[in-house]
């Protein structure tokens, strides 16, 4: 099951306002909760077991699944062996995401615990790591994966790499989960706040463009909100695009756009036509349902540029109250009117709708 999730750092933070968080977060439907032990000893020497647990049980009364990140330093600062995992056990977390890894063996070994814990793997590691694990029989059940997150702009993973790091994983059949980052969230792991995305693209995108980003990817299941705290309408807006029925891509409408234009756009579920073109996504199921309406020709005479949204107009009686995408710069005959435009924030994801997807616009 696809899932949500928040993280939280207690040893920035305090138990109230966690709990606060992740009270707000179960209400819009969240499931999963990050944190880390990375950090296990605050800048004064206090050490966040304590608050760790408190924020784990709460999250745990709430039905929330808790992965905490941690490395084999952490195991051996702790005096903890990858084979034992009874510690993690006694803390009541869900599971553990491996920072960094060990050799393929131990982390087969681990998946095999008698606790059940999940072991979470690093995505964003590359180098064939998944298939060194899978080499020793891993108990399938037990294992997932994550992507990073990127503190640091210009930081985060381009398109082909996180497509690349991430295919095995469904190749595999592994539940998997990536960033995307709150725009009023500061806080994270370290001293660093400028998002906490696992793609670079996403960085400055609105939340719920990051949302059908990853969706449309098709790449991961879970989506997590990598700072703390994400506003109530940022929580909202993520929750409701990651369970539309369809991913939505936001337009801005021309003033001049018709009553009649805007309902082809807005009120119907679009799907691209699957003998595609190089210069058009085709929409034509409204042809038919708005053959008797008047649609005037627009007085336009520029080229139609990539992200273009378009309306056939009276003058192309066949195909009038088509929806069409541009996909490329062509010349604008009059037949068609632009009645608006994908947002600059939106135009990337055009990228990833292909042929016989279904999709949404909406109005940004």
């Amino acid at each position: 099951m696809r899932m949500l999730g928040i993280s939280v750092y207690p040893e920035q933070s305090n138990y109230e306002a966690d709990c606060n968080y992740l009270d707000l977060a179960h209400k819009y439907g969240y499931k999963r909760v990050f944190t880390s032990l990375l950090q296990l000893e605050g800048e004064n020497g206090e050490n966040i077991l304590d608050k760790f647990k408190k924020v784990v049980d709460h999250a745990n009364s709430l039905g929330m699944k808790v992965i905490v990140d941690i490395n084999p330093a952490l195991f051996k600062s702790l005096d903890i062996s990858y084979d034992d995992l009874k510690f993690f056990d006694e803390l009541k977390v869900w599971g553990l995401r491996l920072d960094e890894g060990f050799s393929g063996l131990e982390e087969a070994q681990m998946t095999r615990n008698p606790y059940n814990l999940k072991i979470e793997l690093n995505m964003s590691r590359g180098t064939h790591y998944l298939e060194q694990i899978m080499d020793y029989a891993p108990k399938i059940d037990n294992l997932l994966g994550c992507h990073n997150f990127y503190p640091q702009s210009y930081t985060g993973l381009g398109e082909d790499i996180f497509n690349e790091y991430s295919s095995p994983y469904r190749q595999f059949g592994i539940h998997s989960a990536a960033f995307v980052s709150s725009h009023h969230g500061e806080m994270g792991p370290w001293p660093v706040s400028e998002g906490l995305p696992t793609l670079e693209s996403d960085r400055n995108r609105p939340v719920t463009s990051q949302v059908n980003h990853l969706v449309l990817t098709n790449m991961v299941d879970d989506v997590i909100i990598g700072n703390s705290y994400a506003t109530e309408s940022e929580l909202k807006a993520i929750a409701e695009a990651f369970t539309a029925p369809e991913p939505f891509l936001q337009v801005d409408f021309n003033s001049e756009i018709s009553d009649t234009e805007r309902k082809i756009a807005l009120d119907e579920l679009q799907l691209y036509r699957g003998d595609a073109s190089d210069y058009l996504l085709r929409s034509t199921m409204s042809r038919i349902k708005y053959k008797d309406q008047t649609i005037p020709a627009l007085d336009q005479s520029n080229k139609f540029k990539r992200g273009d949204v378009i309306v056939v107009n009276d003058r192309y009686a066949r195909y009038k109250g088509e929806l069409q995408i541009a996909l490329c710069e062509f010349q604008n005959d009059g037949r068609r009117n632009v009645i608006g435009r994908l947002t600059e924030s939106d135009l990337p994801l055009l990228d990833y709708l292909k042929p016989w997807h279904s999709f949404k616009l909406t109005e940004a």
